[in-house]
């Protein structure tokens, strides 16, 4: 049974991932920053005869991402799924395009979306490599935006947001790299305009259809797809 690690997961596109990972039957790790507040997510947990494991975890703690490495020692992990996110304060959701627009920067919360954003996901690759390498699949993924692309940016604004994914590409392009020696696939996914808390409910793309799409191409990802930004529907994006 493959086991996958989901952060994120009490609510959107996490709590899809914990959803439709069990019920292929894999061994599914959950966490959020406090699961008991999650009714879906406790759900799911008592439904899935122990196939799901809830663990509370805030990704912007790296003391805690240690301890929480630490206490599943010996326990392999096919694929980690850095999915805890944020837009901060002022997102798409509550002004669109209007929001995070240039003179209008709130550095404490532009500061907030790096350590959620990119210094957690690094701090938990960093923390979970050794499971990962010890598994069958070896795959590290991490949502990410078509916001960070350089290449399609034909908008501007959204500084905050746009940076702290970018600079999550950034990661996991160079961790691609150093850790191949390792068998490890490491790659940044789009998922989509999903209609979540996140995305607002205007959006065009289902949850569930955006995380089945996803999960395609994780399934897919080989080392010559390691280090290559991929969206939901298997398409390649620019840097």
């Amino acid at each position: 049974m493959p086991t996958v690690l989901i952060t994120g997961a009490g609510r959107g596109l996490g709590l899809e991932f914990v959803r439709q990972y069990a019920a292929d039957g894999w061994s599914v790790i959950a966490t959020a920053r406090d699961p008991g507040r999650h009714e879906e997510l406790k759900t799911l947990e008592r439904a899935a005869a122990g196939r799901i494991r809830l663990h509370a975890l805030d990704v912007a703690d790296a003391t805690g991402i240690d301890g929480f490495a630490a206490s599943l020692a010996g326990t392999t992990i096919d694929v980690l799924i850095n999915n805890a996110g944020t837009m901060g304060r002022e997102g798409y959701a509550g002004r669109g395009m209007q929001a995070q627009r240039f003179g209008q920067s709130d550095y404490d919360d532009w500061a907030e979306m790096f350590r959620v954003n990119a210094l957690g996901p690094m701090k938990l690759c960093e923390a979970f490599a050794d499971h990962v390498a010890a598994s069958d699949q070896k795959k590290i993924v991490a949502l990410s935006s078509v916001m960070a692309s350089m290449g399609s940016n034909n908008l501007g604004g959204f500084y905050a947001y746009r940076s702290s994914k970018a600079a999550l590409n950034a990661i996991l392009k160079s961790m691609a790299l150093d850790l191949a020696r390792r068998g490890l696939i490491v790659a940044p996914l789009h998922p989509g305009w999903a209609a979540t808390e996140m995305g607002g409910a205007n959006a065009p793309l289902r949850p569930q259809h955006s995380v089945a799409g996803m999960r395609q191409v994780i399934a897919a990802l080989t080392r010559e797809r390691s280090g290559r930004f991929w969206q939901w529907d298997g398409r390649e994006l620019p840097w």
